[in-house]
This record gives structure tokens, sequence and C-alpha cells, in this order.
């Protein structure tokens, strides 16, 4: 199984034509469209499982809330799904989304709850020795460039030292692992065992993420 052309050129069509008079028209070549793609997203979750716990699979609706938004089009040109990390123990999460010009895998903690956030900021402030040795790891560069995405501040938390080592980790607001692809790429056989691939790449981030949220600072279990 594959993502086809004709699906990257769906989006495309929409992406120039955002309107409701269009989408309708063109219902049944989306919801053909969907169908397809929602098998491939389960079949990246059988492979998922494999090798990690999944508790949930959220496969994202094109249409958009607009209700708050300066932009008024009705539809998101993209197919995306996440899948959610089992429970407590294992925290972190895994995001794809399918758009031409636009692929990208994301994985990790994107707006952490306040509480986490703090917790992390703590172990950083304390010792960041394991976060950059997930960052320098070479199989993490060559997925991810050695680097956590996410919006930061401009400075040094509230509380945090401005001139700590590891101000640019406290700054740090959200922590994200980020790979972009190819409109090529996700037309090829291989393409789902690549994203596979990309999700395995993620662990020792997630087991580091896990590990912190799940202990104090003394390294004593929380559940």
């Amino acid at each position: 199984m594959q993502f086809e052309k004709s699906t990257l050129q769906f989006l495309i069509d929409l992406q120039q034509n955002n309107n409701r008079d269009w989408f309708t028209e063109h219902k049944p070549k989306f919801v053909s469209i969907k169908n397809e793609v929602k098998k491939l997203f389960s079949e990246m979750q059988v492979n998922l499982e494999m090798h990690d716990e999944i508790e949930k699979m959220k496969i994202y609706r094109i249409y958009r809330d607009v209700r708050f938004s300066k932009d008024k089009t009705p539809y998101n040109p993209r197919l995306a799904v996440s899948f959610s990390r089992l429970g407590k123990q294992l925290r972190g999460g895994y995001f794809l989304q399918i758009k031409p010009g636009g692929t990208m895998i994301g994985g990790g903690f994107w707006q952490p709850e306040k509480e986490d956030l703090l917790r992390i900021r703590k172990e950083i402030e304390l010792d960041a020795t394991e976060f950059r040795e997930v960052l320098s790891d070479k199989i993490y560069q060559k997925y991810f460039g050695g680097e956590f995405h996410g919006d930061e501040l401009k400075s040094a938390p509230r509380g945090f030292d401005k001139e700590h080592p590891d101000v640019d980790l406290l700054r740090k607001k959200g922590f994200i692992a980020v790979r972009n692809f190819t409109d090529k790429q996700v037309l090829s056989s291989d393409f789902l065992q690549e994203v596979d691939n990309t999700f395995k790449a993620m662990r020792p981030f997630f087991n580091l993420f896990s590990d912190v949220l799940t202990t104090n600072l003394n390294g004593e279990s929380l559940i």
C-alpha cells in the first residue's frame, strides 16, 4: 500500500479551490481518498504497535474551525493523523501531515501542561546531560537535524538563571522532533516503512521525557 499521486493532486486542487461549491462537487472523490488514506494510517498504527504501545489514533478532519481565525477558507488542504502513546507511563505522541510541498512528521511535546513543562525545565536546570545526548545522537541527528523544535521564550523563564549554560533548552515552551518529506518521497513505495523508521528514531527522546515526567527530581516514581 502507498499514497497515490491523485491524492496529492486532489489536495493541490482543493488548495486552489478552497470553497464549499467546489468541495461539494468533488466530495465523492474526497470520500474515496479518505477511505484509502484511513487504511494507510491504520497500517502505520499496526507497524507502530510492533515497537511501541499506542493508546489511540486520531484522524484529523479536513473541515476547518474558522470561528476564531482570520483565514475563513472552509477546508484544510491536508490529511493528518496522530498516535497517542499509552497513558501516564509512556509520554509523547506521533503526528503525520500529508500535504503537497509540506508533508512532515512531528513528535514529542508540542504544548506541555504547565506542571509538565516546569518538571522538564527543573530537570534541565539540574543536569541537561541526557538531553544533550539525545540531541547529539547520530540517529536523532540523521532524522531530525539534532534539535528540538517548538515555540520558545526570548529569555530564561521566570525563576531560572538567564546565565544558565543550558538556557537555550530552558527557553523552550515545547519539545518537538520534526522531519520534512518531499512529494516524491511520499509517493514512493517505501514511504510507510520510512515513516515507521522515523517514529522509531524518536524513541530515545520519548524514553528520556517519559522517565523525567514520571519521576521527581530525586528519581522517585510518581506513578
